[in-house]
């Protein structure tokens, strides 16, 4: 295998893709996506190989972890790309809220599946994170969000879980050779709330698109992070913004905060 081997969810599309073709002349990149026929093409365009996984349904984040852990004798790099911002309220098939399962129990779940192998590889793992972290907030008696729901900010709640996710893992895993980061990719032009009905669909779907960044431009931190060397590029437990250590919103470096969510968010996938 050529250089690293480097996991990329959410990678059939955006800065997932663009991600993939920054990535895939010097590394092994695995693009994992919902879509076949996006995945498949993607994948197929660069010499990448390629994997299916609906975030929505855990029994096939499982299915994947599984295959990966079959196929990967190392995993250098896990990119915890795919996310978005959704609709009215909905529940997974799993019967969670379904902006957190895909932006925040799916991914923790996924890395917790190939924690062994991360151990051994000394793998770096990457969230895409964004600056709505900001506008998150914790409820922990209602994590669901069955009360006072908003696709906002369910979305920015998820943002600010990857960056707790991300603290939590270093602290708990760098001892035995993990590194983890978040990164915010910019605003971006993309299909990114295309398919909801929050305010912000028409900020990508109106002649504003034009004024957003590339998915290429998006991407660059996230290359840079998965190419990179941590400790030496980048420090582990750090956010990013452009390539550079950027700023979070009070009580995102709460160790107590991160702890806590951790244990509830094993809660929930242990159901």
């Amino acid at each position: 295998m050529a250089g690293k081997v480097i996991v990329i969810t959410g990678a059939s599309d955006g800065i997932g893709a663009a991600a993939t073709r920054a990535l895939s002349e010097r590394h092994t990149v695995v693009v994992v996506g919902r879509s076949a026929e996006k995945t498949r093409s993607v994948a197929e365009s660069m010499g990448a190989e390629w994997l299916l996984s609906d975030f929505s349904r855990l029994d096939e984040v499982r299915e994947l972890g599984a295959t990966l852990l079959e196929r990967y004798e190392r995993i250098d790099v896990l990119a915890n790309n795919a996310g978005g911002i959704m609709g009215p309220r909905t529940e997974t098939v799993d019967g969670h809220e379904l902006t957190l399962q895909v932006n925040h129990l799916a991914p923790f779940l996924l890395t917790e599946l190939l924690l062994p192998r991360l151990i051994e590889s000394r793998a770096s793992v990457i969230a895409t994170s964004s600056i709505a972290h900001r506008y998150g907030s914790f409820d922990f008696s209602d994590l669901e969000a069955r009360q006072g729901y908003s696709p906002e900010r369910a979305y920015g709640t998820a943002k600010l879980a990857n960056l707790l996710f991300v603290r939590e893992l270093h602290r708990r895993f760098h001892g035995q050779g993990v590194s983890a980061a978040a990164f915010h990719p910019g605003v971006v032009s993309t299909s990114f709330a295309g398919e909801t009905d929050s305010a912000l669909r028409l900020l990508y779907t109106s002649v504003l698109k034009r004024f957003l960044r590339t998915p290429e431009q998006g991407a660059e931190t996230l290359v840079w992070l998965a190419a990179g060397t941590p400790g030496v590029d980048w420090q582990s437990g750090g956010y990013y913004v452009k390539r550079a250590p950027a700023a979070i919103r009070r009580g995102a470096d709460d160790p107590a905060l991160a702890r806590e969510l951790w244990q509830r968010t094993e809660a929930l996938l242990a159901g």
